[in-house]
């Protein structure tokens, strides 16, 4: 069939641009290159694969994460919904089965009458040449031969960065007598598998940790890496303590065998709905397997650990948005073609669910013959989108959404919580406000948000 819009890329951002417009009644052409040319961490030909973390972060309404999920709802994300139908226990976070998740999403747009999903590489040559609107979603692991096209078309270098999958454990192999259930500050259910380190075991640990051999990384793979995605050995060298102000930090646990709070804790989070995997969490490492199964199982509780799945190092890709892109995020040399997702360096997995929606709207506003839309700056995601499209911005790197990027509230909260709470009012109003005074979008039912947490 003929396309009213193409989109290259079936990953999250892509997927849900596809949906939005498919249901909008507008046909779409979906580039998915896997299975055909496969990339060096996807397992399957599924769209919307989740190749990390399994968790989509908080659900508390008062944080960034929680108000990025409350803005979805209202603006009816279909990736949202799949994730709040195949979520599995995480205490105060969203987490998914990721083979349900993403085998979810691929039936739904491969069963739409208004989708044809093309297994095979896409030529940025053909989509220059035409009118039609067109998605970038190529996400982080972009092709070498597109990427490089890419750099020939924007006049610029392409930025890379490193992202790190953690490893996951089998449960059976876990010591649970070592191990306790329970989630920080005790939101939600106990779902967390913690680990309780004493001083010893935590000197033990990080002085082995920082002296383990890592895999070499190649020459075109040694800029810097980025801080949300830093290798757990990499963490570790900036300090003995780091890791226990991060990814160990102790702070609203309670070790039920002392009861006290621990000297550092590592946490393992359900990689599936049957917990039979854990995954561990903020563990991302460039480690040799040999060297992850002998330093990771210094862990009380670990000692016999099996892993299904080791951690990886990959490279990533992103675009220059600041300077490339306009606030639609269209590219400024050829308006009709826009970008989405992790290639724009906006970072996580529901910004991308909100970059690929954000695509689809301005897509369609496109073909009514209407003016770009742009998200307010005092939402979570408007705040991203303004961040990864303002040109005063001179050394653009990856960002999720957080507090620190949105519009400052009008006047000064001196609790935190209380400013907390303003920013997520605000950031209601707004979306609501937008919906209102945008029904020409054609939104689809927003649903109900009893997911999120106070």
């Amino acid at each position: 069939m003929g396309a009213d819009v193409t989109i290259v890329g079936g990953g999250l951002a892509g997927s849900e641009a596809a949906w939005q417009l498919a249901e909008r009644g507008v046909t779409v052409r979906l580039y998915e290159m896997r299975p055909v040319q496969q990339t060096p961490v996807h397992r399957s030909d599924s769209l919307a694969e989740l190749v990390c973390s399994n968790s989509l972060k908080s659900l508390t309404r008062n944080t960034a994460a929680g108000m990025l999920k409350s803005e979805l709802a209202v603006l009816a994300s279909q990736l949202l919904r799949c994730a709040l139908e195949t979520r599995v226990a995480a205490g105060g976070a969203l987490a998914v089965d990721r083979e349900a998740f993403s085998q979810l999403v691929t039936t739904s747009l491969a069963d739409h009458p208004n989708v044809e999903i093309v297994r095979k590489e896409a030529d940025l040559a053909c989509l220059l040449e035409v009118n039609n609107p067109c998605i970038i979603a190529t996400g982080p692991l972009t092709s070498p031969r597109f990427e490089q096209a890419l750099v020939e078309l924007l006049g610029c270098e392409s930025l890379s960065f490193f992202d790190a999958a953690a490893p996951i454990v089998e449960a059976e192999s876990l010591d649970t007598d070592k191990l306790f259930l329970q989630s920080r500050y005790g939101k939600g259910e106990a779902d967390y598998l913690n680990a309780a380190l004493t001083r010893e075991e935590y000197d033990l640990f990080v002085e082995e940790l920082a002296a383990a051999k890592r895999v070499i990384p190649k020459k075109f793979e040694t800029r810097e890496l980025f801080s949300a995605c830093q290798p757990v050995e990499e963490v570790v060298r900036k300090g003995s303590d780091t890791l226990r102000f991060g990814a160990l930090k102790p702070v609203g646990l309670t070790n039920p065998a002392t009861g006290h709070r621990p000297w550092a804790v590592v946490q393992l989070r359900p990689e599936n709905r049957q917990a039979t995997a854990y995954n561990l969490v903020g563990f991302q490492t460039n480690l040799l397997f040999s060297e992850q199964e002998r330093v990771f199982r210094l862990i009380p509780g670990l000692e016999h650990a099996v892993f299904s799945r080791y951690g990886v190092m990959h490279r990533n890709t992103f675009v220059d948005s600041p300077r490339i892109l306009d606030r639609g995020f269209a590219l400024k040399t050829h308006p009709h073609i826009r970008f989405a997702g992790q290639i724009t360096g906006t970072e996580g997995y529901t910004e991308a669910f909100a970059s690929g929606l954000l695509a689809a709207l301005n897509c369609y506003a496109q073909l009514q013959g209407r003016e770009a839309v742009i998200l307010p700056a005092t939402t979570a995601a408007g705040s991203l989108f303004a961040y990864a499209t303002d040109d005063s911005v001179t050394d653009y790197q990856p960002m999720h959404v957080n507090l620190g990027i949105i519009e400052p509230l009008p006047h000064p909260y001196k609790r935190k919580q209380e400013r907390y709470q303003a920013y997520s009012l605000r950031s209601e109003a707004a979306i609501r406000e937008f919906r209102k005074t945008h029904g020409f979008l054609g939104f689809l039912p927003e649903y109900d948000r009893d997911f999120l947490l106070p």
